[in-house]
């Protein structure tokens, strides 16, 4: 027997899973808001050299302000002063628009920086001076917070497949309650990126296992509805978070308010179930029988639920074959057939994350403030993860994966030969590919789940998002590249997004197939 075949009689896709898909999809809509927080937290502001110290004789006290920056402050072409530059001395001939054409020697910022506060009143450039010379620094910020998700993968998978999916979810909301809440109250940036890191190595035990313990809780038919049902959770958090960082421009503030939500994700956690799934692979028939008890009355299916005693539920195939064996990450890698599943998925899930987190990362430069690019970014992904939802159930998860891939690769190699002057192009081609990319995202975390088998699948759902996330880490460093060349970061995100997109091809399809239970059923498929 088959699990699928109790979830036909206790009803695959009842109240009971919807109260699921509801308590799930609450602590998803939070995962955007500190995926994506470096793009208003960490932000640089318009900024020049602070001269207000500056005490350059008797001449220089007596002009005024405009005048003080004038003879300061070397100019850009726009006639707005350099941010990181000041003359080594005031060039007083300035005043007359006269310059001789003689070199005039500069320096960096001596005295600190003034920043324009009209969009954001703190940030941590502001706050500990990350520009200029230490730009790269503050840039780096997403990539210490992706460090902790990645590591914070690998720990996940292991957890969750040994311990279950729901204790694993009351440590992650936990953790990123008690360490995003601390980043608030950071006193140094070392401190903080330390903080930012714990952060995210607790947070993406959210971002997966409420992904599989849905999925695992529904039968065939609905397991697209639910992977984008999930997804678009993702969406409106990703949406809040442009108002709240518009509404709330202190980046302290800011960190509290999108991490406070989780304080009710822990309330409804005694309410969520453990996977049956799990227990049943893990011996746990007990406790098994209880949850589908649960579900069977919650679903009015009781009479079904009776069938279903500790004797049938033993002799499931998945006890039969997986011997209660104890799972690792060994495993993704023992047997031919595994081993090659789990090479295609790492790399598919590389350019999934660099691709996305590539053009997320880089919302500015379209002719659009920063809040606006964001939610606009965000508000796409709604009718790309319909229209994917209705593809997954027609062309499946195969061809779904690889077109979004290849289709967001061709919309970044078409801005890189679109003018910056035509910026609306460039914004509505970027927008499409951004769709697209998250589109991808979409199939990905679905067509994941159902390729690994129930006694290694969060192991394997670990060992993907830890691939993803080093895809993520890079991604700030390699926009970092236009100052190599400036179309260098393009042309590496758009090769990524074509490559995995071709890899994918290489994967069996699983449209309408059952969930696979043990590694004999990716080896000796039946």
């Amino acid at each position: 027997m088959k699990f699928e075949n109790i979830l036909e009689e206790i009803d695959g896709f009842g109240p009971f899973q919807i109260v699921i898909i509801v308590i799930l999809c609450a602590p998803r809509i939070v995962l955007p808001c500190h995926f994506l927080l470096s793009n208003f937290i960490g932000a640089v502001p318009p900024h020049r050299c602070d001269i207000s110290k500056l005490d350059d004789g008797e001449l220089f006290r007596t002009l005024t302000q405009e005048e003080k920056l004038a003879v300061s402050l070397p100019v850009q072409e726009d006639g707005s002063p350099k941010s990181c530059e000041m003359f080594a001395e005031p060039q007083f001939q300035l005043l007359s628009n006269v310059s001789n054409g003689t070199y005039m020697p500069t320096v960096q910022c001596q005295r600190g920086w003034v920043y324009d506060n009209s969009t954001f009143t703190s940030t941590l450039a502001t706050e500990w001076d990350l520009v200029c010379d230490r730009k790269s620094m503050n840039k780096a910020t997403g990539t210490v917070f992706f460090l902790g998700v990645m590591f914070g993968a690998i720990a996940c998978g292991a957890f969750c497949d040994k311990f279950g999916r729901k204790s694993t979810l009351l440590a992650s909301y936990i953790m990123t309650i008690v360490f995003g809440f601390s980043s608030a109250f950071a006193n140094s940036y070392s401190l903080f990126t330390a903080l930012r890191f714990l952060t995210g190595f607790g947070i993406v035990g959210i971002s997966i296992t409420s992904v599989v313990l849905s999925i695992e809780w529904v039968d065939v038919r609905h397991r697209s509805l639910i992977g984008v049902t999930g997804s678009l959770a993702w969406s409106i958090g990703n949406m809040l978070l442009a108002g709240f960082a518009y509404l709330v421009n202190d980046w302290r503030m800011l960190i509290m308010t999108v991490t406070a939500p989780l304080g009710f994700a822990v309330l409804t956690w005694w309410w969520t179930p453990e996977s049956a799934r799990w227990l049943l692979a893990n011996g746990k028939v007990e406790r098994a029988q209880f949850y589908l008890d649960k579900c069977a009355r919650f679903n009015k299916r009781q009479k079904m639920s009776s069938k279903f005693k500790l004797e049938t539920l033993s002799n499931i195939e998945i006890l039969e074959n997986q011997k209660k064996n104890n799972y690792s990450y060994l495993d993704l890698i023992k047997t031919p057939k595994m081993r090659k599943l789990s090479l295609l998925t790492g790399i598919v899930w590389y350019g999934v994350a660099s691709t996305y987190y590539g053009i997320s990362l880089n919302i500015t430069g379209f002719g659009l403030n920063i809040y606006l690019t964001h939610f606009i970014y965000s508000a796409i992904e709604v009718p790309a993860k319909i229209t994917t939802y209705c593809l997954l159930n027609i062309i499946g998860r195969r061809k779904c994966q690889a077109g979004t891939l290849l289709l967001t690769g061709t919309c970044i190699a078409i801005n890189i030969f679109v003018p910056k002057g035509l910026w609306h192009v460039r914004s509505a081609v970027a927008i499409l590919g951004k769709g697209l990319s998250e589109a991808s995202f979409t199939t990905v975390f679905l067509y994941t789940t159902e390729l690994y088998p129930t006694v290694v699948r969060q192991n394997g759902m670990g060992y993907t998002s830890f691939t993803s996330r080093l895809g993520v880490s890079i991604a700030p460093l390699v926009l970092l590249l236009e100052d190599v060349w400036k179309y260098l970061p393009e042309v590496i995100i758009c090769s990524v997004a074509i490559l995995s997109g071709l890899v994918s091809l290489l994967l069996p399809e699983t449209l309408n197939e059952r969930l696979p239970e043990t590694i004999e059923d990716i080896e000796h498929p039946r």
